[in-house]
């Protein structure tokens, strides 16, 4: 080794041992007589000492020559610091230099290697290797590195057995888009990679291997934001012969280990809300439930306070919903149409925002008092449980839209009045989705999930009578509003499985085509089985109280799906083209 330690490790029990440091000079402080510098390496840093007349004239020369991200080592004395530093792990020592090598030098980097960077997104992503020397960048990192180590650890314990699926397999048209690579010996065939192990990890419980895990790479072509790369991690899990609450109390299990591990955190027992109840209360399947302000509905299938008032937009809406923000009677009217015209942004679509102030003197006033009386306003007040001070918030529209435009803003006030933090964790089990979702636009059902999910066996009678009403053996894992892992009962018996081709509009050749491999195997004695896939990266990032997942992934892409790093996709040559039987059109 070039070292005999790191720039982390060295402490007060270690002055005058000669020691060898390797890294990167982070700065230098020459102050004339005395020169000190900063040595830098994964573990940490370490201060040396320069002093005229202490260190030898030749090595005071190379340190003067040295500029930042210079690649040295330095052989010398643990010394102890007169002037300590309690920020560093090595604060309370130094290293009087007696040795000193430029293994490699280095030009002046594009930005600050430091926590407090000078360096935008653009040119830490093209000069990712700078930013992975970063304190934060590599803490973020090491996370991710011990949460795959204590999974792994739990797993193994529970008689797990990590299996590695292939990389290169079939394109299939349900879910998101596929990447396809084209096959040179199969001229105008191609593989797809892998949304999922998901038939695979099937396969591999009709093999016998009754608990399988994988850490593994995933990739989907789709549109990207902070919590979406075109390639992912998942841990991805499969058990046979359990049910679904076999499936829950091993999950929560990880999840909970992971908490205690990393975090430090002990969490309590999960809670469990079916999808009908995060709908109803919450507009999402996906609740935040660090805070409460949960909907209440006005109007629509429970009662209706607002009809028949005069008030055109209520009585036009199919629901009437709004939330209670605590303490926010005393918002001025500019605040108030602050927020009304936040939710009349494209991204939203609200046509407006009613308001109701419940003012801590018990008056109330609201912006419809032209149509309402105090005693219709105060039924409202009631049915809310509203209390002195706080401000109703209310919108219009048919149920779904109304929803999804109040989930919006019970989103914005919680994180405006700081009841979103993210060290406070909330994990949620969402149970009993629709198993099916109708495309208007394609006047056809879709699966919720995915087409192996099974109904719940006391709704599959609904699968010849009702399939808005089937729900699906299936469940979510939430936590602070982000879904972090899915998963569901599979089906297993192949009539079933072909009951579910043909709802989801596969002719019998179709089905066979493009899954007659996994139906075939059904036939050979499958076990009943389950599974559940968590986001790798969100859980990282959640762990890490980060809203992207790029802060934990060594080498991400830009929202444009680009490595700029490497000018990833790039084209490739025309006999490159031409071997895989590739023509493209020039514009």
């Amino acid at each position: 080794m070039l070292r005999t330690h790191t720039c982390g490790e060295l402490s007060l029990k270690d002055v005058n041992q000669e020691v060898v440091l390797c890294g990167w000079v982070q700065r230098v402080r020459d102050k004339g007589g005395m020169i000190w510098l900063d040595l830098r390496d994964r573990y940490g840093l370490t201060q040396l000492l320069f002093e005229e007349g202490k260190t030898p004239a030749e090595v005071l020369d190379i340190a003067r020559s040295l500029g930042r991200e210079f690649v040295i080592s330095a052989k010398g004395a643990v010394i102890e610091r007169l002037s300590k530093n309690d920020k560093i792990a090595t604060g309370d020592i130094e290293i009087r230099v007696t040795k000193l090598q430029i293994l490699n030098a280095a030009k002046l980097p594009p930005f600050l290697i430091e926590d407090e960077t000078d360096g935008g997104d653009d040119i830490r992503m093209k000069y990712r290797y700078l930013d992975l020397r970063r304190n934060a960048v590599r803490k973020n990192l090491q996370l991710r590195h011990q949460v795959a180590r204590h999974t792994r650890a739990y797993l193994d314990n529970l008689d797990f057995i990590e299996v590695e699926t292939p990389v290169l397999i079939k394109s299939t048209p349900e879910g998101a888009r596929d990447f396809v690579v084209p096959s040179r010996m199969n001229p105008g065939e191609f593989y797809a990679l892998p949304q999922s192990p998901q038939t695979f990890k099937q396969l591999l419980m009709v093999g016998g291997f009754d608990r399988y895990y994988q850490i593994v790479k995933c990739f989907r072509d789709e549109d990207l934001r902070a919590d979406r790369q075109p390639e992912f991690t998942q841990i991805d899990c499969e058990m046979s012969f359990v049910t679904q609450e076999d499936i829950l109390n091993t999950f929560e299990g990880l999840i909970r280990s992971l908490f205690k591990e990393v975090k430090g955190i002990t969490l309590d027992e999960v809670p469990r809300m079916t999808y009908a109840d995060a709908m109803r209360l919450y507009g999402s399947d996906k609740p935040d439930t660090r805070f409460a302000m949960q909907f209440v509905e006005l109007k629509g299938q429970e009662q209706d306070l607002t009809s028949g008032k005069g008030f055109g937009v209520f009585d036009n809406a199919g629901m009437v919903v709004g939330i209670a923000a605590p303490g926010c009677a005393e918002y001025t009217r500019k605040q108030v149409d602050e927020l009304t015209e936040w939710m009349k942004r494209p991204q939203i679509g609200s046509k407006g925002l009613v308001y109701v102030r419940y003012n801590t003197d018990g008056s109330v006033k609201s912006s419809v008092d032209k149509f309402y009386s105090e005693e219709d306003l105060k039924k409202w007040i009631v049915a809310f449980d509203a209390k002195p001070g706080d401000l109703i918030l209310l919108v219009a529209d048919n149920a779904d839209k109304a929803r999804k435009q109040l989930n919006e803003l019970r989103l914005e006030m919680g994180s405006r009045l700081g009841l979103r933090n993210p060290d406070d964790y909330k994990v949620l089990w969402v149970l009993d989705f629709p198993l099916l979702e109708f495309g208007e636009a394609e006047n056809r059902w879709f699966a919720m999930h995915h087409p192996f999910t099974s109904p719940k066996p006391e709704d599959i009678d609904l699968l010849d009578t009702n399939l808005g009403q089937v729900r699906a053996n299936a469940y979510d894992m939430v936590i602070n509003g982000v879904e972090v892992g899915g998963g569901s009962v599979r089906i297993f018996a192949k009539e079933l499985q072909q009951k579910m081709f043909e709802i989801l509009g596969f002719s019998a050749e179709e089905a066979q085509e493009q899954f007659g491999f996994l139906m075939n195997a059904f036939e050979f004695g499958a076990p009943p089985h389950a599974g559940i896939a968590f986001g790798f990266d969100r859980l990282c990032s959640i762990f890490g109280g980060a809203d992207s997942i790029r802060d934990f992934i060594a080498f991400p892409k830009n929202n444009s799906g680009r490595d700029v790093m490497i000018d990833s996709p790039s084209h490739i040559s025309d006999g490159q083209l031409k071997e895989l039987s590739i023509r493209v059109d020039q514009a």
